[in-house]
């Protein structure tokens, strides 16, 4: 699948591991409702999925006219840290990690959160032990996705080439980050968006469990 030999494989962490794509842009919705942008849930995913909370202020402050209160930013991200509380995995994500490392390729996280949001998540969902130590922000980098600067960082941290590496993406800014940096794109699609996602460059999966497959084709061509 790779250009070359399989070497790492990195995984997105909201809408690939973790399931807060719904708490969040619930809580988006909400919010911007509240602030005389009436939207849903929906609404709130379309917009802003695979986005940065600091690329967020643009769209909204267009629509409605004026600034966002100071420090609204802020608000947000605590208001969505304290509704992690109930937070799942994605249903296979344990195993998909368990599979990546009996395969013997690593893995690391690369998400557009922060490592706040990441380490509660993260907590909250058991998985910690299992990637301590793997995990990259966005703010650690310059530019988050679509820039691919934190998937770069990710590939540097573990010394592989970009061409090396295999993203799991679930958004149209993770895929376009991935392929802006060199790097083999699969995406999970769990809302029937298949079409997009392949468009993008990504080869789309709408199970978890056919990771491992694709990872052991990939480690068996290079062989």
């Amino acid at each position: 699948m790779t250009p070359s030999p399989l070497k790492l494989v990195i995984f997105d962490c909201d809408g690939v591991l973790i399931d807060s794509e719904g708490p969040s842009n619930r809580l988006i919705a909400e919010e911007l409702t509240q602030l005389g942008w009436p939207m849903t849930e929906a609404e709130s995913t379309t917009l802003f999925i695979g986005s940065t909370l600091e690329s967020m202020p643009a769209t909204i402050e267009a629509h409605l006219g004026h600034a966002l209160p100071e420090n609204w930013i802020e608000h947000l991200r605590q208001k969505m840290i304290a509704a992690f509380d109930t937070i799942q995995t994605i249903p296979g994500a344990l195993e998909a990690l368990q599979a990546t490392t009996a395969l013997g390729v690593p893995f690391r996280i690369a998400s557009n959160s922060s490592h706040e949001e990441m380490d509660v998540k993260f907590r909250q969902t058991g998985l910690a032990p299992l990637i301590a130590g793997r995990k990259h922000s966005a703010r650690d980098v310059a530019r988050g996705k679509p820039a691919p600067d934190v998937f770069l960082a990710a590939a540097a941290a573990e010394g592989v080439p970009p061409a090396a590496c295999l993203v799991i993406e679930d958004s149209v800014p993770g895929i376009r980050a991935a392929v802006a940096a060199g790097m083999t794109v699969v995406a999970l699609d769990l809302h029937g968006n298949a079409a997009v996602l392949q468009a993008e460059g990504a080869t789309p999966i709408s199970d978890l469990s056919d990771l491992a497959p694709l990872l052991r084709s990939a480690l068996h061509q290079a062989a």
